[in-house]
């Protein structure tokens, strides 16, 4: 009996034993699986959090609605309707007398279209111009950074209200190559400004969510020479360029003496320049910005060529009363078509003459083509 007993106690224990073992295998595997599943999860979150973070920076660019591009460039364009001639006859013989042809309108520009995401002509920039170094070069260095930011974005909302059509986007266009009188260390008449100032004008914009330009006055210097030193700034999505042909010194005389020019190679050399960036580093459209208030800064203004990387801009950069920049505007910026168009605004040498008061966005509106570059300096 008693051997029986120990049989079947002896039986019931391994068999218990054998449920031990075989439950703790299975709560090992289910904490193993488990176990990956929270590593998983974290690492899966952890992948998520970095890919937001990443596409909050570079959303997805929808492809380009040309028939909205074009529709764009034509308001722009601002040409004036069509006449409607009543037909005349000849008296003597009765028959229609035709009218002599129309000359065709410069406006809008047929140029090659943008690659996907270009700012132009979808939103109008409104920049504030100058130099931290100095308060008689600009708005940039005139005011304390907080007036200075609140005063840009108060245009930019006028300019809103006066275009809803043409939402206006903020700009710190900031001179980042300064043209000296003095000849410098090397001879070259042109100042580099230290990596810090340019960074403080990024990290202002970064405030008002706007665009940066960084502008270039070679003095003696060149274009090839200055460009590839701000190369990192342009790999920027929100990096863009202005040149001052007023500054481009061929001749050996001093800046402030005459002024300089570029030929349309000096503008073609920049803008392949910026199209390798945005080709290499898949950017958005660059904007380019020339400078411009006589015929000779420009020459060969034919062969300048737009690209579908960079955006080109002939911004009316002469001061004085409304009606001596609106025939500067017509002269050398509407007459010499390119691709789009700005006009700058001086707060102090607009309005020197007494009786004159800053150009208002309605009255600059109604010039042909309208701006879509603003700068206020």
């Amino acid at each position: 009996m008693k051997k029986e007993v120990a049989q079947k106690t002896q039986k019931r224990f391994k068999r218990k034993h054998l449920y031990f073992v075989i439950i703790s295998v299975l709560l090992l595997v289910v904490i193993f699986f488990v176990g990956m599943g929270f590593l998983n999860v974290k690492t899966i979150s952890y992948d998520r959090e970095n890919w937001l973070k990443i596409s909050d920076k570079i959303p997805p660019i929808p492809p380009l609605d040309t028939v909205t591009y074009d529709k764009k460039l034509e308001e722009l364009a601002n040409n004036p309707p069509l006449k409607v001639v009543a037909p005349k006859f000849d008296p003597k013989t009765g028959e229609e007398i035709l009218p002599l042809p129309t000359e065709p309108n410069l406006w809008p520009v047929k140029t090659v279209y943008p690659n996907a995401g270009a700012i132009l002509p979808f939103n109008r920039i409104v920049a504030y111009y100058g130099n931290f170094y100095s308060t008689k070069m600009g708005a940039l260095g005139q005011y304390k950074e907080e007036e200075m930011l609140n005063r840009l974005s108060a245009e930019v909302k006028k300019w809103t209200d006066a275009d809803s059509t043409t939402p206006a986007i903020p700009a710190l266009h900031y001179i980042a190559v300064v043209a000296q009188a003095g000849a410098g260390d090397d001879g070259q008449h042109r100042a580099r400004m230290p990596e810090e100032e340019i960074k403080k004008a990024l990290k202002m914009a970064e405030k008002i969510n706007a665009i940066v330009f960084l502008d270039i006055q070679v003095g003696f210097s060149n274009l090839q020479t200055e460009l590839p030193l701000l190369e990192k700034y342009f790999k920027m999505p929100n990096v863009h360029l202005g040149i001052d042909p007023e500054f481009s010194m061929k001749t050996g005389i001093r800046p402030g003496k005459v002024v300089g020019n570029y030929d349309a190679t000096d503008i073609n050399y920049a803008a392949e320049f910026l199209a390798k960036i945005v080709k290499e580093n898949n950017l958005i459209p660059k904007i380019f910005i020339i400078h411009r208030y006589t015929k000779k800064m420009v020459t060969n203004y034919k062969e300048i060529k737009p690209l579908p990387e960079v955006q080109i801009v002939m911004d009316m950069d002469g001061w004085g009363g409304s009606a001596k920049k609106k025939n500067t505007y017509q002269y050398f910026i509407y007459k010499e078509p390119v691709q789009f168009t700005g006009f700058k605004l001086f707060y102090k040498n607009d309005t020197l003459e007494e009786g004159t008061v800053l150009m208002t966005p309605e009255e600059i509106l109604k010039l042909q083509p309208k701006p879509i570059y603003i700068q206020y300096q």
